[in-house]
């Protein structure tokens, strides 16, 4: 093999052309044969690696023609093809391997949504299955035509945005910076200026990541950033004076570290806390401005990602408010892009991506939001269908079902929305007619700088400019468009190529991804020889935007966008607003934004062909290219700003009203736990009764000073019931009366002791439950409903030995309560997995939170917004504790919900030794690791080893908690 040079050769050329047909399937292959070309060599490798980075590979060839010695050369070039064969090989294994998987799969989820629909079957309405099942506002709750409030009346809104990921201010974005900074830090700082302006609303706080690392501008560190209001104004009220919109940056995370979104997972919940206080501030003092004194809560809590909607979900729980996510881009959708490419595992993609973190996130977003934003009803249809917790179907059963209010046996589905992007018309100059010509009213104005940038690629300027507006990402398929404009020799004639790929230093420098399109699209500039007919430039401001925009129409060009999916479109809706006629890609938003503007064509982004001979046609054919034009200015107005405004503003005000409860001066004044400093919440689940009643005397002893002696308080926190908790400690002979409050069924209750005497001494205590807390986190409990299905379910939990079953998990109705349902586990090897459960009751649309104790023995399930660590914020909220002074004790594993009791704003104190029982197997049984939730190398946590009262008051000292 090391002499036979010519056979090698034919196989190094067939790899160098292979990029040129790779992307277009079989028909270049046909294509070679038609035209009396065709290489079996090159026919091969066009099948063999098609969907690889061709990149990849032609570094490897260039690194083999670089060696000197031709033995040496032969050989490098023998394992090059062997590469070859073993990517292919991988890809089919991968490939054989998902499918299995699949298979597997879609009978179980099949059989679970058939139950779900089934015990609705009984009593169905006439029309359920008829003459609503086309109806969108049936299945998704879209509807414009019922009796929406409409916003003028209603006055001043008070509206949080989150999005936390990327360089986020107000004006002179870094659009393309990074993989984080484009078009969603672009849509929600608009969207923010704009739904500030509207009619209604007083204030607009987006909330993001502060950001003082290194190497970035000082204005990511500023706290907070008044947006410029965009150009229609509010003219219903007097602004006052913390009216409009800004930036609130929370810090957390790494104070100097600039974080991509894959790695922030670790801390929401500092985010969450940080957010919060800033919302209870900021509600107080729009109050005091105009709800006479009274806060004025958001109207709604709007997350934007999955980051951002697990944020989003926790403020909704925590101040019992109404959320709404947007995915942007989702998860699920992704990791099927990524599994179909062949190139990675899914074990290797979540490592990359956190993927499987983002997609219970979204599960999570879709479990708490009362309404999810789409651009498309594709993106409803074909991506959000992706998800268990929610399904088209089922949807239209129970949309209509609540419309005739009938009984949805405690199944919830999110209200899903069509709202088209908008954008901002305020900087557009129309200076050409309908027809693209050059109006001259006046005398000449000076060409925007960004033109002469341009302009000086091209040997011939005055040809129509083809305008591509993307970041260097394969997704983009920005070299796709430059092997369809190289190969078509008609359309290099007739145009130029403009590619606006992000603002860059060296490509050495950047990131890995990035770097590899670019190179790609470098070398296919080389290989196609199209110097002077394509522009790359390196920088461009993001003002400067809408001229290179107007630069295209006076050359009566066409914007183009063939990413293979794409989610927003908003750079179409830009195109066309500036009178450019565009050719867009099938997948995705285009196709319902050309139905509404009309201004150009749809091309399969696979197809090369189809996307060169569109682009000829539209800009060979004057009367298409000005037909496009018009339609396009004369339809943009459906795309504005203050539409999309309305539209979401008459879908937050038909969101129940909501509030937090504050304690008043009163109820705060006769509750003990609001005159404290510090609280210690004793959560340890991890040790036996005896070790937890050491724990709890320790701990108290370890606090109890002589001269502040009731400046520190007790909760007790654990998934058993009051009257468990009250048993265990009269019969270790210790006073409930000791503790300011108990958590209870996991988060589900709080009791206060309350004294029926004069003074406690000589009073019998009772304990109160806090209907308020009742009243947080009731939202979607499936009751009733819930726990039949629940008995139904546990049934099928058995245990086989031969012809003989014996079921494994029993109600326990002695340890329920109204939010929490509890199950006695018989054998805990049997129990299905939490993540399991989890799924199978959001297919059901059964919104609501499973968790085992750290034995495995008891299951209990509570509303979705019930938690031990919401518990803590709850406590926060109602009576004034600050989460810095809140000190959690936890041992070395815990409960389902152990992980949550670790993030925060609030100390955590792990309790190291042997006193630690082993977690049940089950809890090792995990969607993604501990470290993609928790930074446990966080200041906020301590490790000790041991429990005894030196130990915790040591550690009591080292976070700031007075001890003796």
């Amino acid at each position: 093999m090391v002499g036979n040079d010519n056979w090698i050769n034919s196989y190094l050329d067939a790899i160098l052309d292979a990029g040129k047909s790779s992307i277009g399937g079989d028909r270049p292959s046909l294509l070679l044969r038609e035209r009396g070309h065709f290489s079996p060599a090159r026919y091969f490798v066009e099948e063999v690696i098609t969907g690889y980075d061709e990149t990849d590979l032609y570094k490897t060839w260039l690194r083999a023609n670089a060696m000197r010695s031709p033995q040496e050369r032969n050989t490098r070039l023998e394992n090059m093809t062997w590469r070859i064969w073993n990517l292919a090989r991988k890809k089919k294994e991968l490939e054989k391997e998902e499918a299995c998987r699949l298979l597997k799969r879609h009978p179980e989820t099949e059989k679970t949504r058939t139950d779900a629909t089934a015990d609705m079957s009984e009593d169905l309405f006439d029309g359920e299955k008829g003459e609503d099942a086309g109806d969108p506002s049936v299945a998704y709750g879209d509807s414009t035509t019922g009796s929406s409030p409409k916003t003028s009346s209603v006055d001043k809104l008070y509206i949080v945005l989150i999005s936390l990921h990327g360089l986020v201010r107000g004006e002179n974005m870094e659009l393309g910076r990074d993989s984080d900074t484009g078009g969603q830090v672009k849509y929600v700082v608009e969207f923010a200026k704009a739904l500030s302006s509207s009619p209604g609303v007083y204030r607009v706080d987006l909330l993001t990541r502060q950001i003082v690392a290194p190497n970035f501008d000082r204005s990511y560190g500023e706290p907070e950033e008044m947006l410029v209001s965009t150009t229609f104004k509010n003219s219903k009220h007097e602004r006052g004076v913390n009216s409009g919109g800004y930036i609130i940056r929370i810090p957390f995370g790494p104070k100097d570290k600039y974080l991509a979104k894959e790695h922030m997972w670790p801390f929401i919940q500092d985010f969450v806390d940080g957010a919060l206080s800033h919302i209870l501030r900021m509600s107080k003092t729009i109050g005091e401005e105009i709800g006479c004194g009274h806060p004025v809560w958001p109207a709604v809590i709007h997350g934007h990602y999955a980051s951002a909607g697990v944020a989003a979900a926790l403020l909704s729980g925590a101040l019992n408010l109404p959320m709404a996510f947007t995915g942007h881009f989702l998860g699920k959708d992704k990791l099927e892009g990524l599994l179909k490419q062949g190139r990675q595992s899914r074990e290797q993609i979540n490592m990359t991506y956190k993927i499987m973190r983002r997609i219970e996130a979204e599960e999570l977003s879709l479990d708490a939001s009362e309404i999810v934003i789409a651009s498309t009803r594709q993106e409803i249809e074909e991506q959000w269908n992706l998800y268990d917790g929610f399904e088209v179907i089922l949807a239209r059963k129970l949309r209509a079902r609540v419309k005739r209010g009938a009984n949805c046996y405690g199944r919830y589905m999110p209200r899903m929305v069509i709202i088209p992007p908008g954008v901002e018309f305020g900087h557009v100059i129309h200076d050409f007619d309908m027809d693209g010509e050059e109006e001259n009213h006046g005398p000449a104005s000076e060409d925007p700088p960004i033109w002469s940038q341009i302009m000086r690629f091209f040997t011939n300027p005055r040809k129509p400019m083809i305008l591509a507006v993307a970041r260097p990402y394969p997704e983009k398929n920005i070299t796709s468009l430059v092997k369809a404009f190289g190969e078509c020799r008609p359309l290099r004639e007739l145009a130029n190529l403009t590619l606006i790929m992000g603002n860059r230093e060296a490509i050495s420098k950047m990131h890995n991804t990035s770097a590899s399109v670019l190179t790609s699209v470098l070398t296919l500039i080389d290989e196609y020889d199209l110097y002077g007919q394509v522009a790359y430039p390196k920088h461009h401001k993001h003002s400067e935007v809408p001229d290179i925009y107007r630069l295209a129409t006076r050359t009566k060009g066409a914007f183009v966008n063939v990413a293979y999916f794409e989610q927003f479109g908003v750079t179409l809706i830009e195109a066309a607003m500036n009178g450019l006629p565009v050719i867009a890609t099938k997948n995705g938003a285009p196709v319902e934004i050309n139905q509404v503007l009309n201004n150009g064509l749809l091309v399969d982004p696979h197809d090369q062909n189809a996307i060169a001979d569109a682009l000829y046609k539209l800009l060979s054919e004057k009367q298409l290219w000005s037909r496009c034009r018009e339609n396009g200015l004369k339809n943009i107005h459906q795309f504005s700003w203050p539409e999309h405004c309305k539209n979401h503003l008459s879908r937050i005000l038909t969101l129940g009203a909501r509030s937090p409860a504050i304690g008043s001066k009163e109820e705060r004044s006769n509750a003990p736990i609001s005159g404290r400093k510090h609280i210690i919440v004793i959560s340890v689940d991890s040790v036996n009764k005896e070790d937890l009643v050491r724990i709890i005397r320790n701990a108290i002893e370890a606090a109890h000073t002589q001269n502040t002696p009731a400046s520190t308080g007790f909760v007790l926190s654990t998934s058993l019931t009051i009257s468990e908790i009250c048993s265990l400690l009269v019969s270790v002979g210790m006073h409930p009366a000791g503790f300011d409050a108990f958590i209870c069924n996991s988060g589900s209750s709080i009791y206060y002791p309350s004294y029926s005497g004069n003074t406690p001494s000589s009073s019998k205590v009772t304990h109160v439950i806090d209907q308020n807390h009742q009243s947080h986190i009731e939202y979607r409990w499936g009751g009733e409903g819930l726990r039949k299905y629940l008995v139904k379910w546990a049934t099928s939990v058995v245990e086989r030995k031969g012809r003989i079953e014996r079921q494994m998990i029993f109600e326990d109705s002695e340890h329920s309560s109204t939010y929490c349902l509890a199950f006695k586990v018989v054998n805990p090897n049997h129990l299905p997995p939490l993540k399991e459960l989890r799924k199978l009751m959001r297919i059901q649309s059964l919104r609501c939170n499973a968790l085992y104790n750290h034995s495995a023995t008891r299951l209990s399930v509570t509303p979705i917004h019930a938690s031990r660590s919401q518990a803590i914020r709850y406590l926060f909220i109602r009576w004034g504790i600050e989460l810095p002074n809140i000190v959690v004790l936890v041992g070395e594993s815990g409960d389902s919900d152990y992980e949550e009791l670790l993030g925060g704003l609030h100390r955590t104190i792990i309790l190291k030794g042997d006193f630690n029982i082993a977690a049940n197997r089950i809890h090792t049984v995990r969607r993604y690791p501990l470290q993609d939730v928790v930074a446990l190398d966080s200041s906020n946590i301590i490790e000790v080893e041991g429990c005894t009262t030196d130990v915790i008051k040591s550690a009591l000292r080292q976070i700031g908690v007075p001890t003796q």
